[in-house]
């Protein structure tokens, strides 16, 4: 039987990203099917290449395991972008693609003579997303930032942690991953507008403004009455037994509710005072709040996250426990839908991928090893765009490619 073709197959991208949010968007359509040319300087190329993890902690700039997962099933050449020599063969590529995806500094691709602008001129089909962290335009717009400092400006970091305590930041990459998501459907959407008006657009992703649109009712809020979103931690807005308490053997997530299951929860712990009716609504758990977690935590204390979890789903409530990355490696239900995939790379070995973010029987994704640099160079140089082997060898020797 025939393998399914993935949905972007015969989208063709040029890939000007580094870092995460740009390779992830690119990710998410070199395993969909398109084909990517990533351009990578030759002095080292994609910075995540430097940035690990490495297996047995030796750096290796064909072994990191971040770059490995950006970059699946892409086509890696060498190009100093700034280069004079470079412009040329940069605008013969502008000429190939269906869409160019960037995350420089706003001011970068201006400074040589490839703005969108010049991009459409070029190619006034294409599809040009712009990934940054203030966006295109605006007072911010040549701001650095890091993770930290996206999460802080984004709002999230204001309403993270609990109320008495410094705000705090996720231990992902939420900003960047979540802003490469978001370019990807930009990209996608522009796409359907082109098929239609036969018009490309300038795509412009803000990372900042990726925060902001998810920090849930707390622009609403302040809009309606003012008040700012406070940090809550796990007993806000009237909650209790609600949260990660510790367990046996690590930690669990307990979700007290609705109402009408407060009684599963005593049967589940076998604590006859959890039937107290103080205990039995939202208002009387919260007035009670310490009392109750001292009531469950003994009883937490003696039992594994795996057996509290089953006990708890089989009387209806909605726990979890706390996994690490090895639960979710060995997670059966993961591996029963098909979430991973081997994939041998052969400078890296083996090792397990994340497939993508949905599933379709319609569509296969496309998990090829994360390229080599510079690995494609002659197969773009020399068969795409006609170079000879000497033009080539002389780019080379003048550390163009």
């Amino acid at each position: 039987m025939t393998e399914p073709a993935g949905f972007l197959e015969g989208l063709k991208v040029l890939d000007l990203t580094r870092h995460v949010a740009g390779p992830y968007a690119t990710r998410l359509m070199s395993a969909q099917g398109a084909d990517i040319i990533k351009i990578e300087h030759p002095s080292g190329g994609d910075p995540s290449r430097r940035a690990g993890p490495f297996p047995a902690g030796i750096p290796h700039p064909e072994k990191s395991a971040l770059f490995l997962y950006l970059n699946p099933a892409k086509q890696s050449v060498t190009l100093d972008i700034k280069s004079a020599a470079a412009r040329s063969i940069l605008e013969d590529l502008v000429r190939w693609a269906d869409v160019l995806v960037e995350n420089f500094r706003p001011a970068t691709l201006p400074a040589i003579g490839l703005d969108y602008s010049r991009v459409s001129q070029i190619n006034p089909s294409i599809v040009m997303t712009s990934i940054s962290n203030f966006g295109q335009t605006g007072p911010y717009r040549d701001y650095e930032a890091t993770e930290l400092n996206l999460y802080a400006f984004g709002g999230l970091q204001y309403i993270t942690g609990d109320p008495d305590r410094e705000p705090l930041q996720m231990a992902a990459r939420l900003a960047q991953y979540g802003a490469g998501q978001n370019a990807f459907v930009g990209t996608l959407s522009a796409l359907w507008s082109r098929d239609a008006t036969g018009e490309g657009q300038h795509v412009d992703v803000a990372i900042s403004e990726y925060l902001a649109t998810i920090l849930e009712n707390a622009l609403s809020m302040y809009s309606y009455t003012g008040s700012n979103f406070r940090r809550t931690g796990n007993r806000g807005y009237g909650r209790a037994a609600w949260g990660p308490y510790a367990c046996k053997d690590g930690y669990v997530g307990v979700i007290a509710g609705p109402d009408h299951l407060w009684s599963s929860m005593a049967e589940l712990m076998g604590i006859p005072e959890l039937d107290d009716p103080k205990f039995g609504d939202r208002t009387g758990r919260a007035a009670n709040a310490d009392e109750l977690d001292a009531l469950m935590q003994p009883w937490l204390s003696r039992h594994g996250k795996r057996e509290i979890f089953e006990r708890a789903q089989g009387l209806g409530l909605a726990f979890a426990y706390v996994a690490t990355p090895d639960d979710i490696v060995q997670w059966e239900h993961l591996h029963e839908r098909g979430f991973f995939e081997e994939v041998e790379h052969p400078d890296a070995g083996t090792f397990l991928h994340p497939v993508g973010p949905f599933q379709s029987d319609a569509m296969a994704w496309d998990l090829s090893p994360a390229p080599r640099l510079g690995q494609h160079n002659r197969k773009v140089y020399g068969d795409l765009l006609g170079m000879s082997a000497q033009e080539i060898v002389r780019l080379r020797e003048a550390s163009v490619i």
